[in-house]
C-alpha cells in the first residue's frame, strides 16, 4: 500500500508541476506531461518497470477521449464524414504504409518485417493530437475536422492490421500441413512471448493472441465482430433511456458516474472478447448516444477521468522512454524519428491539396498528423508476440515511436508560428469546413449575437454560427460554443451552412453595408425564409426592410423601453400599468415603422420628405392620443 501511495504521489506531483509550467510557457499541457514522465523515470529514477504496466491501464483515457468525441457527434454527422474517412484516411494509411515500408527495404529489412514497420509507423497519436486540437480550439476547423477524420480511419485500421500482422510470421511461427491444415509452432510462440516479456513490452499482445474470437472459424470470427457492434448499437439506442431513469430514481449523483463508467468498461471488456479496439467501440457507443438527453450529464460525469488518464498516458510515454538505447545510437534514433515525421508530413501535405485543403487547414493537417501513435506500441508488442518483428526492431522502434509522439507538441508550435506570419503577411484567412446544419444560421457572433445564440440553444434548437473573425471565434470556442470562422455573405459558405434547409436567418453583422447583403442575397434565394436582423437606427430599419428582412430590433429599443418602464415605475405607476405603458409604446412603435419604411426613400433626407414628415405627424398624435385614452379609462376604473 505504502508503495502504492509513493507511487500515486510522484505522478501527480510530477503533472502539478511540470503542467502548469509548460501551459504559462505556451507549449501546451501534452508537453508538460511528457517533460514530467522525463523527470520522474529516465532523469532522475523515481519510477521503474511499472510504467509499463500502468501505461496499459492509463491507455483508458483514450478510450474515454473517443467516446466522447463519440457523443458530439450523430449518425448522421459520421455518414456526412464517409468521404474523409474512406479517401482521406484510406489514403494516408496505404501510402504512409507504403512510403516507409520501402525506407525500412532500403535499410536491409526483410519485406516482412518492413511491413510490420510501415504499418506501425503509420498511425498517428489520437491522444496527442485530440488533446491539443482541443486545447487550442481548432477541433472545428476544416483542418481539424480533417485531423480527426483520419484519426478516426486510423483506429479503424487497428482491427484488419491486427488480424494480418500474424500472416506476416507465418514462416516461423505456424505451417501448413499436407492435408491443408495450419499447424501453429509452439515453441515459436512461446519464444516469442518471452522475448515480448524481455523487453517490457506488456501483456497487450497477449490479451490479443488470446481473446474469445482465435478459436473460431473465419465465419464465426465475422459473425461475432458484427454481432457485437449490433449489441452495443441495440443496447444504447433500447436500453440506456430505461436504466437511466432507474439509476435518477436513486437521487445519487454518483450513481451517474458510475453507470458511465460501467458503459465505458463494458464495451471495452466486449470488444476485447472480440478481438476489435476499445478505442472504436467506445466511439460506436458514443455516437450511438449523441441524441439521447443524457448526453450531457455523461459528458460531464466522464470528463474529468478522461483527463487524468491521459494526463497519466503521457507521463508514461515520457518515462518509458529508453535513454540508454537513445545515447548509444543517438543519431540514428533521432534521424529514424525525423525521417517518420518527415516522410508523414510531405505525404499528409500532398493530401491535404489533393483533397483541397488550403492555407492554415493544409498546415494543420501536414503537421498534426505526422507523428507515429500510441497504438503503434500495441502493434510493435503483438509483432514481437507472434514472430513479425524481431526482438532488437522492436525496441529501436519503440523509442522512435515514443520520441516522434514527444516532438508533436513542437509540431503545434511550427504550426502556430506559419499561421501567425501567414496573418502578418496579409494573406487571407481560409474559411472553415461547415458540416454542421441547423433550422437557424446566426450570421455575426458579436454581443448581440451571442446572446441571440445561447437562447436559441438553451431553448433545445440547435444553431450554425458564422463569423469572418478569427479572434471572436476563438473567444466562441473557448468557451464551449461551436462557430465557423467564414465571411456570412459569400454565397458558397451560405449553402453549406445549409441556407436551402433553415428556417430562421439571423443577421447580426456589424457592418450594415455586409448586413443589408446578406438579407437582398437570403432573400431572392429563400423568398419564404423567415429574416431578423439588427439594426443601429431607423435608417437601417427601413434599408433592411426594403432589403426583405421579416423582423428588425434596433440595438437600443428594448433597453430604452425597459429603462423608461422603471422610469414609470418610480413616478408612481404600478408594475401592471408601467407594462402595459411599454406593451403600448412598442407596438405602436412597430407599427409605425412598418408605415414609414414604405415612405421612406434613400435619396432624399427624411426631414425632406414631405410624405414621411407628414405621416410621422399623425402617428405621433395617434400615439398620444391612445395614451390618453388609456388614462381615462384608468380613472374610470379607479373611480
Amino acid at each position: 500500500m505504502e508503495g502504492f501511495l509513493f507511487q500515486a504521489t510522484i505522478y501527480l506531483a510530477a503533472a502539478v508541476i511540470a503542467v502548469p509550467i509548460a501551459a504559462r510557457l505556451g507549449l501546451g499541457s501534452v508537453l508538460g506531461y511528457l517533460a514530467a514522465g522525463i523527470l520522474i523515470g529516465p532523469v532522475l529514477g523515481l519510477v521503474g518497470s511499472e510504467t509499463k504496466d500502468l501505461q496499459h491501464f492509463a491507455e483508458f483515457g483514450v478510450v474515454m477521449m473517443l467516446f466522447l468525441i463519440g457523443l458530439e457527434l450523430e449518425p448522421r454527422a459520421l455518414w456526412d464524414m464517409r468521404h474523409r474517412l474512406l479517401g482521406l484516411g484510406g489514403l494516408q494509411v496505404v501510402l504512409s504504409t507504403a512510403a516507409l515500408m520501402g525506407i525500412a527495404m532500403a535499410y536491409d529489412q526483410p519485406w516482412n518485417v518492413a511491413l510490420a514497420i510501415g504499418l506501425t509507423l503509420a498511425l498517428s497519436s489520437t491522444a496527442i493530437v485530440l488533446q491539443t486540437l482541443s486545447e487550442k480550439n481548432l477541433m472545428q476547423t476544416g483542418g481539424g475536422r480533417s485531423v480527426f477524420s483520419v484519426l478516426l480511419t486510423q483506429d479503424i485500421a487497428v482491427i484488419p492490421i491486427l488480424a494480418f500482422l500474424p500472416l506476416l510470421a507465418i514462416s516461423t511461427v505456424a505451417g501448413v500441413m499436407p492435408d491443408g491444415s495450419i499447424s501453429i509452432n509452439v515453441e515459436k510462440v512461446d519464444e516469442a512471448h518471452e522475448a515480448a516479456e524481455a523487453s517490457h513490452l506488456g501483456p497487450a499482445a497477449a490479451e490479443a493472441a488470446f481473446s474469445f474470437v482465435h478459436s473460431l472459424p473465419g465465419w464465426g470470427v465475422t459473425l461475432v465482430t458484427l454481432g457485437a457492434v449490433a449489441s452495443i448499437i441495440i443496447v444504447g439506442v433500447f436500453f440506456t433511456r430505461p436504466v437511466f431513469r432507474y439509476i435518477h430514481s436513486a437521487n445519487l449523483r454518483e450513481m451517474y458516474t458510475a453507470i458511465a463508467l460501467l458503459i465505458i468498461t463494458g464495451i471495452s471488456f466486449l470488444m476485447m472478447l472480440v478481438g476489435l479496439s476499445p478505442a472504436l467501440g467506445a466511439f460506436l457507443a458514443g455516437v450511438v448516444l449523441a441524441s439521447s438527453e443524457f448526453r450531457h450529464e455523461l459528458e460531464t460525469d466522464l470528463e474529468p477521468f478522461k483527463g487524468l488518464l491521459l494526463g497519466l498516458f503521457f507521463i508514461t510515454v515520457g518515462a518509458g522512454i529508453n535513454f540508454e538505447l537513445l545515447f548509444a545510437d543517438t543519431v540514428i534514433i533521432v534521424g529514424m524519428a525525423l525521417l517518420v515525421i518527415i516522410v508523414k508530413g510531405v505525404i499528409l501535405y500532398g493530401l491535404g491539396r489533393l483533397f483541397k485543403l488550403r492555407g492554415r487547414d493544409k498546415w494543420l493537417f501536414a503537421l498534426g498528423l505526422a507523428q507515429a501513435g500510441e497504438f503503434g506500441f500495441v502493434l510493435v508488442s503483438f509483432s514481437v508476440t507472434t514472430g513479425a518483428m524481431p526482438n532488437v526492431v522492436a525496441e529501436t522502434l519503440l523509442l522512435v515511436i515514443a520520441l516522434s509522439m514527444l516532438i508533436t507538441p513542437l509540431l503545434f508550435i511550427v504550426y502556430d508560428v506559419i499561421h501567425k506570419r501567414m496573418e502578418e503577411t496579409g494573406g487571407t484567412v481560409e474559411p472553415d469546413d461547415i458540416e454542421d446544419d441547423g433550422p437557424v444560421i446566426i450570421a455575426g457572433i458579436g454581443r448581440f449575437g451571442q446572446i441571440v445564440n445561447r437562447l436559441v440553444q438553451a431553448s433545445g434548437f440547435q444553431t450554425v454560427v458564422l463569423d469572418h473573425n478569427p479572434e471572436t471565434i476563438a473567444v466562441m470556442r473557448r468557451f464551449g460554443f461551436k462557430a465557423y470562422l467564414g465571411d456570412p455573405t459569400r454565397p458558397d459558405i451560405l449553402r453549406k451552412a445549409g441556407l436551402k434547409d433553415a428556417r430562421v436567418l439571423m443577421v447580426a453583422l456589424d457592418d450594415p453595408k455586409a448586413a443589408l447583403a446578406l438579407i437582398a442575397y437570403a432573400r431572392k434565394e429563400r423568398p419564404d425564409l423567415h429574416i431578423i436582423a439588427r439594426a443601429r437606427d431607423r435608417t437601417e430599419v427601413y434599408r433592411q426592410y426594403q432589403a426583405g428582412a421579416n423582423d428588425i430590433v434596433r440595438e437600443m429599443f428594448d433597453g430604452s423601453l425597459r429603462a423608461g418602464r422603471y422610469v414609470l415605475e418610480n413616478m408612481g405607476l404600478s408594475e401592471f400599468e408601467a407594462h402595459e405603458a411599454e406593451r403600448m409604446f412598442y407596438d405602436h412603435d412597430r407599427m409605425s415603422v412598418r408605415e414609414l419604411a414604405s415612405l421612406w426613400r434613400a435619396d432624399v433626407e427624411p426631414s425632406a420628405n414631405k410624405e414621411y414628415v407628414a405621416r410621422a405627424k399623425e402617428l405621433q398624435k395617434d400615439l398620444e392620443t391612445a395614451f390618453l385614452n388609456r388614462s381615462d379609462e384608468t380613472e374610470k376604473k379607479s373611480a
